[in-house]
C-alpha cells in the first residue's frame, strides 16, 4: 500500500469517526474497518461518475450494511458528489442529507434505502437482474450500452438475515454475473463474537448456491483485495462473494470488540484511534490536500467515462435510431403514447371473471404498449396467474419478462424494489394475499423508497374457500393501507381492474393490489363510468333515487352483495345508494367537496369489506355500521364462509334495515333538542 493511498483511506476512516463523534449517535466500527473496501471499489474498480450520478451505465453501490452510513456519506463527499462537508457535519440531524441511514432520492450517489439489514442485498440482486434483462434487450454487436456492474459490501448481519438466503438462492440459479459483493468478514457482531450464534461455512453456502467465492485474508491487504474484485470481474455465469477479514473499529482501542459498532467511540478513544493511525489528534473533518486530489480523480475518470458512452451512444442512436428511442424512454419512467388505450373493457352482462384472471387479462393485453414490465410470482403464476404469454421465461432468455421467483415471497418483493431502484423497467411480483405477511418489510421500504414497485397479491379474502384461515388474510388490507406512500388497489370487476392497472403504472410510487379467486359479475363501464370513477378512489355505482335512506359502500367482492341488497331493500321501499371505493389513497387524495359529496354527512353509512373492520370507520361515523371480519376466517366453500361470516346480501339487508330505522328513531330526539 503506497502512503497516498494509506492517507487516503485514512482521510475516509476519520471523516466518518468524527461524524459520528460530533453527532454523538451512529457506528463508527464498520468505517474504520471497510475504508480500504469502499477506497478501492470507489477510486479504482466502479465506473461512475460523480458529476452525474443517474448516468444510466453507472455501476451501481448498494451498502447493505446501512449502519455504515458514515463511510458512504463520507465516501460520496471525497468523490465529488453533491455531499458537502457541512453535510457531514450534520449527520444524523434533522434536515440533513446525510440521515442515519442511507436514504434513496435523499442523499446524491445513494442507489438504494438501506439499514434492514438484508434487504440491501436483495436489492442488489433486483438491481442485477434489471442489468441482465436490460442488455438482453437493448445491446447490439459492438455496442453494449447497458454494462455495468452491481457492487455491494454486506456485513455478517445482512447474511444471518433469511431474506439474503432467499436472494442468493436466486442469484445463483440465474447466474447473476455482473453482481459482487464484498463481505465485511469480522467476526464480530452487535450482542458480541458471531460464534454466538453464526458459526456456518459462509463461503460453502454460498458455492451451494451456484456463487463464485473468494477470500482475502486482511482488510488491508488492497493489492488482494483488487485482485479479488478483478477475478470476480472475470467470471460471467456466477454472482461473486468475496470475504474480506476485517477488524472492526480497526486502530481503536475497542478496536474487535462489539463496542466499535453501534456507539460512537467517546472522545478519549478517537484521539487514541488518531495517535494509534499517525492521523493528527486536535484535527476534525481534516482532508490533507494529498488524499482530496487523489479521491477527487474520480471526477474526471467518471466524466470520461460518460463521455465515451455517449459518445458510442450517438452511433448507436444513428443505426438503431427506434430502439435508442425506446432506451431513452424507459430510463425516463415515460411510458409509450396511446399505452392507456390498450387497456381492455369489458361489456356489462358478460360472463363473471374473478380480478385474478382479469388481471392476466389486462397483464397481456398490455405486452407490447408496455413491453418494460417485468416480473413474476413465488411459485405461484399459475395460481396468481401473472404470466406474459408471448414472453420467454427470463431463465433461458434474459429478454423475457417471466421471472419465476420460487417460494421467496419477502426475497421477490425486495428484488422488486432493487429492480424498480435501478430504472428501465417497472417491475412487479405477485403471491397469495395473505403472505404479503412475509413480504411486509420489503412493501415498507418501498413506500419509504417512493419505488415504482407493484404488488400484485391474489385470494383477498375468506372468499378463496377451502384452504382456511392460515390462508384467509383478514388484517392484511388495514395494514397495509396504514403504511404511507403505499397506494392500495381492491378492484370489485373486471373493468375495475383494468382501471388499477392503469392507475398502478401511471402513478409512480408503489401499489398494492387485492384480487379474488372466485369469479365476480361486470359493472357496466360506460353507464357507471366505471374507469372515470377509479381514478377518484371511491364513486358511485348506484345514485338510489334522489333522496336515498342510507348509503352503502363496499370494496372488492364485497360490492355486490352491496348491490344486490340494494335491490331487495328496494322492494321493502328502503332506497339505498352504493359506492364501490377500489382505493382509499387515491380517495384522499381527492378534493374535499368531492370527498363530502361521496360520503354526505346526511346519510346513515354502512360498509361491508371481508376484512377487519378498524379503518371503517372514518367513513361511517360512530352512528354508521361496518360488517367486516374481526376474527379469523373459516374452512368451507367460498361461498359458504362468506354466506356464514355475514357477507351474504340477506345479512346485508338486515344490518341496513336496522340502522335505517336506528336513525330514524334518533331523528325525533334529536329534532327536539
Amino acid at each position: 500500500m503506497s502512503e497516498l493511498d494509506q492517507l487516503s483511506i485514512n482521510a475516509l476512516r476519520f471523516l466518518a469517526v468524527d461524524a459520528v463523534q460530533r453527532a454523538n449517535s451512529g457506528h463508527p466500527g464498520a468505517p474504520l474497518g471497510d475504508a480500504p473496501i469502499a477506497y478501492l471499489l470507489f477510486h479504482r474498480h466502479m465506473r461512475h461518475n460523480p458529476g452525474h450520478s443517474k448516468w444510466t451505465n453507472r455501476d451501481r453501490f448498494v451498502l447493505s450494511n446501512g449502519h455504515a452510513s458514515a463511510l458512504l456519506y463520507s465516501v460520496l463527499h471525497l468523490t465529488g458528489y453533491k455531499v458537502s462537508m457541512e453535510d457531514l457535519m450534520q449527520f444524523r440531524q434533522w434536515g440533513s442529507k446525510t440521515p442515519g441511514h442511507p436514504e434513496y432520492n435523499h442523499t446524491d450517489g445513494v442507489e438504494v434505502t438501506t439499514g434492514p439489514l438484508g434487504q440491501g442485498f436483495a436489492m442488489g440482486v433486483g438491481m442485477a437482474i434489471a442489468e441482465k434483462h436490460l442488455a438482453a434487450v437493448y445491446n447490439r454487436p459492438g455496442f453494449e450500452v447497458v454494462d455495468h456492474y452491481t457492487y455491494g459490501l454486506v456485513s455478517d448481519g445482512d447474511l444471518m438475515e433469511g431474506v439474503s438466503h432467499e436472494t442468493a438462492s436466486l442469484a445463483g440459479t440465474l447466474g447473476l454475473g455482473k453482481l459482487i459483493y464484498l463481505y465485511d468478514d469480522n467476526l464480530i457482531s452487535l450482542d458480541g463474537p458471531t460464534e454466538l450464534s453464526f458459526t456456518e461455512d459462509v463461503l460453502k453456502r454460498f458455492e451451494a448456491y451456484n456463487w463464485h467465492v473468494q477470500r482475502v485474508k486482511d482488510g488491508n491487504d488492497l493489492e488482494g483485495i483488487s485482485q479479488a474484485i478483478e477475478a470476480a470481474q472475470a467470471v460471467k455465469d456466477k454472482p461473486s462473494l468475496i470475504a474480506v477479514r476485517t477488524v472492526i473499529g480497526y486502530g481503536s482501542p475497542k478496536a474487535g470488540t462489539n463496542k466499535a459498532h453501534g456507539e460512537p467511540l467517546g472522545d478519549e478513544a478517537v484521539k487514541q484511534t488518531k495517535r494509534n493511525l499517525g492521523w493528527p489528534e486536535d484535527k476534525t473533518f481534516y482532508v490533507p490536500e494529498d488524499a482530496a486530489k487523489n479521491w477527487l480523480q474520480a471526477v474526471d475518470r467518471g466524466a470520461k467515462a460518460e463521455s465515451d458512452w455517449s459518445a458510442m451512444f450517438a452511433n448507436y442512436r444513428k443505426i438503431f435510431p427506434q430502439v435508442a428511442t425506446e432506451y431513452e424512454r424507459v430510463q425516463e419512467g415515460r411510458l409509450q403514447d396511446g399505452w392507456a388505450q390498450s387497456l381492455p373493457q369489458f361489456p356489462a352482462g358478460g360472463k363473471p371473471v374473478a380480478t385474478r384472471t382479469a388481471g392476466s387479462m389486462v397483464m397481456n393485453a398490455l405486452e407490447n404498449k408496455v413491453p418494460e414490465l417485468l416480473g413474476g410470482a413465488a411459485d405461484l403464476s399459475t395460481s396468481t396467474k401473472t404470466v406474459i404469454r408471448d414472453s420467454p421465461n427470463f431463465h433461458i432468455d434474459p429478454t423475457g419478462a417471466n421471472i419465476f421467483f420460487g417460494v421467496r415471497e419477502f426475497g421477490m418483493c425486495a428484488i422488486v424494489n432493487g429492480m424498480a431502484a435501478h430504472g428501465g423497467i417497472v417491475p412487479y411480483g405477485s403471491t397469495f394475499f395473505v403472505f404479503s405477511d412475509y413480504a411486509k418489510p420489503a412493501l415498507r421500504l418501498a413506500a419509504l423508497m417512493q419505488v415504482h414497485s407493484v404488488f400484485v397479491f391474489t385470494h383477498d379474502s375468506i372468499g378463496l374457500g377451502e384452504d382456511g384461515p392460515t390462508h384467509q388474510p383478514v388484517e392484511h388490507l388495514t395494514m397495509l393501507r396504514a403504511v404511507p406512500h403505499l397506494t392500495d388497489f381492491r378492484p370489485a370487476d373486471a373493468n375495475e381492474t383494468s382501471a388499477v392497472w392503469g392507475l398502478a403504472l401511471e402513478r409512480k410510487g408503489p401499489s398494492f393490489m387485492a384480487l379474488s379467486r372466485q369469479d365476480l359479475p361486470l359493472l357496466d363501464p360506460e353507464k357507471q363510468q366505471v374507469f372515470e370513477g377509479v381514478r377518484r378512489g371511491a364513486y358511485i355505482v348506484e345514485q338510489g333515487g334522489d333522496s336515498p335512506d342510507l348509503l352503502m359502500v363496499g370494496t372488492g367482492a364485497e360490492l355486490w352483495p352491496a348491490l344486490r341488497a340494494a335491490e331487495k331493500l328496494n322492494e321493502q321501499g328502503i332506497s339505498a345508494r352504493v359506492v364501490s371505493m377500489p382505493s382509499v389513497r387515491v380517495f384522499e387524495e381527492q378534493p374535499e367537496s368531492y370527498k363530502a359529496s361521496i360520503f354526505p354527512d346526511h346519510l346513515p353509512k354502512l360498509a361491508i369489506e371481508a376484512g377487519a373492520s378498524l379503518g371503517w370507520w372514518k367513513y361511517v361515523g360512530r352512528d354508521g355500521d361496518v360488517i367486516g371480519l374481526d376474527r379469523f376466517g373459516a374452512s368451507a366453500p367460498g361461498p359458504t364462509a362468506l354466506e356464514e361470516l355475514g357477507f351474504g346480501e340477506d345479512n346485508v339487508v338486515a344490518r341496513a334495515k336496522a340502522l335505517v330505522e336506528r336513525v330514524r328513531k334518533s331523528e325525533p330526539a334529536m329534532a327536539e333538542r
